[in-house]
Formats: structure tokens, sequence, C-alpha cells
């Protein structure tokens, strides 16, 4: 049996053991400082195993050490957004948790892939790569694949029609400069293009690109997990089965889309050796021109955190 840890018991991260104990593919480890909390979530996900299935291991701990082994570590740990904060805003407090959880990453579970989903997302990845001084193909973010899946959600909710057949891209930084691609989404196939008008599209995209922002501003003290956390069970399923799934991942450029040096979101082949390989998009010159405005906005973040 496979394992995976995931660091952080808040929203995301228990949510996230849930969905994985449900995929029913790994044995899973919650860990978190907070003593007592990652224990607790953890009973009461095993105690669901005989009502809905599943039947894998789940253990909370407050120990690194239980970490050992990891196939898969998802990285969840970090503060929240509240109303009128932006991802930036986290910066300082999360940077420092990385590098504490990369840390012991490196010393109990040094093999394992890590998919990270604190924010600001991207300059988390660039600090936990940095951290690690692994591969790319070993640390990356999950956030061109919630983007995508908020951007389809959106779709299906205009034209109504079944979620099932909506391919939707998003690319770019996990933030207000993403570049949802209505040229490279399609609804069975069928170009989006074609079937609403540029208002309504434009419309979407502006929702999506706040999509974050607007649950937190109903939810008024916490940010969103459940979809987060499906993206992430979604990224771990194709890493330990090897599915070879092409999803939009926030992984480290060096000359694709003329970027080098910086986290970005960009479509990624996942399996079990990480993003095993990056997909470059023939995008036009409107589209390559946001996708650079993106990362001129993710780099500004990344400048804060060098030496």
């Amino acid at each position: 049996m496979s394992k995976v840890a995931v660091i952080g018991s808040g929203n995301v991260g228990a949510t996230t053991v849930q969905r994985l104990a449900e995929l029913n593919i790994a044995d899973i480890v919650m860990l978190d400082i907070v003593e007592g909390m990652p224990q607790g979530k953890a009973l009461d996900i095993l105690q669901a195993a005989p009502l809905i299935g599943y039947d894998v291991d789940v253990i909370g701990t407050n120990d690194y050490a239980d970490i050992s082994d990891s196939d898969v570590v998802v990285v969840t740990a970090g503060i929240a957004r509240k109303p009128g904060m932006e991802r930036d805003d986290l910066l300082a407090t999360n940077i420092k948790i990385t590098q504490q959880v990369c840390e012991n990453i490196e010393k109990y579970a040094p093999d394992a892939i890590i998919i990270t989903v604190t924010n600001p997302l991207d300059i988390i990845t660039y600090a936990a790569l940095r951290c690690t001084q692994s591969d790319r193909n070993r640390v990356f973010g999950m956030s061109g694949l919630l983007d995508s899946g908020r951007f389809a959600s959106f779709i299906a909710q205009e034209i109504n029609c079944s979620v099932k057949d909506i391919n939707a891209m998003v690319l770019g930084g996990h933030g207000d400069s993403m570049v949802p691609l209505p040229g490279h989404t399609t609804v069975s196939g069928i170009p989006l293009t074609s079937l609403m008008d540029e208002d309504a599209i434009n419309r979407i995209i502006k929702r999506t690109v706040n999509a974050g922002a607007e649950i937190v501003g109903h939810l008024k003290t916490g940010s969103a997990f459940y979809a987060p956390s499906a993206a992430i069970a979604c990224m771990t399923e194709a890493i330990l089965k090897d599915t070879k799934r092409i999803v939009p991942a926030s992984v480290q450029l060096d000359g694709e889309y003329g970027l080098k040096d910086i986290c970005l979101g960009v479509p990624v082949k996942l399996g079990k050796k990480g993003a095993e390989e990056i997909i470059e998009l023939e995008l036009s010159s409107q589209e390559m021109a946001a996708l650079e405005r993106s990362a001129n906005a993710v780099k500004e973040g990344i400048a804060k955190i060098r030496p």
C-alpha cells in the first residue's frame, strides 16, 4: 500500500485526508503542530471507513518521524486568507512555516513527491524547491487544476450542461493575474468560443479570477477547502496510479514559455515520478502577453524571499 502524508490538519488538510481515504489508494498520515487536532480528526475519518467502505490506515500525529517512507507529501500548513487579504499578504508567515516543513520532509521523507498547497502558492512552491534542493519534477504546486475546476463549474452553470463534458484550462500564477484560456477550453470537444459570446466569457473569466476571494467573502473566517482538497486528491491519485494525467500545476520553468527561474501554472503530465513532462501550448500573442504579466507578478513575490 502506498503512503501519503498531509502536513496540516485544518480545513484543507483534513478534507484532503477524507478524500484520499475514500479513494482507497494509500495509507495516510495527517500531521499538525497542534496537539490532539490531527489525532481526533484522523480517528473520526477512520471510524467512517466501515460506513463508506474504504480500507486504509489513517493516523494523526505531531511527530514528523511518522511521515517516513511517504510516497507523496501534501503541504497545506499555513495561515488562511481573511476578508480583504490578498494571497501575497500571507507571504512572510507562510514562508517560515514552509521552510520548517520542508526541512522535516528532507529529514524523514527525502524521496517523497511534494505537492504544495499553501498560499501564495507559486512563491511557496519556489521556496520549497530551494529549501529541498530537489528536481522540479518532485516539488510542484496545486493551483491550475483548482482554478480550471472553478472555470469549468462556472461554464457549466452558464450553458446548462454537465461539468463532465468540460475541459477547462487556466495557466499562470494562482492569484489575480491567472490566465483562463477560453481558446484551449472545450465542451465535449466543442470550443468554448463557439458556445458563448465574448461578453459572457469575459464575465466568467472575471469570476474565476475572483473565485477564491468570493468564497472568503462569504465565509468571513476562512477560505475554500472542498474544491482545493478535490484538486489535491486528483493529483495524488494520478501520481500513485501513474495515470499520466495532463493537468495545470505550478512547476519550475527552465525556458518553457520563454520563462526561467520561476514557478508558474502550466500543463504537466503527472505520473509516478511526479511532474514528468511540461506541455507547451501554442498561445496567441494576447495569451502569451497575459502569461508574461502573470509571471512578472509572481517574480515580484519571489524577489521578496531571495536573500
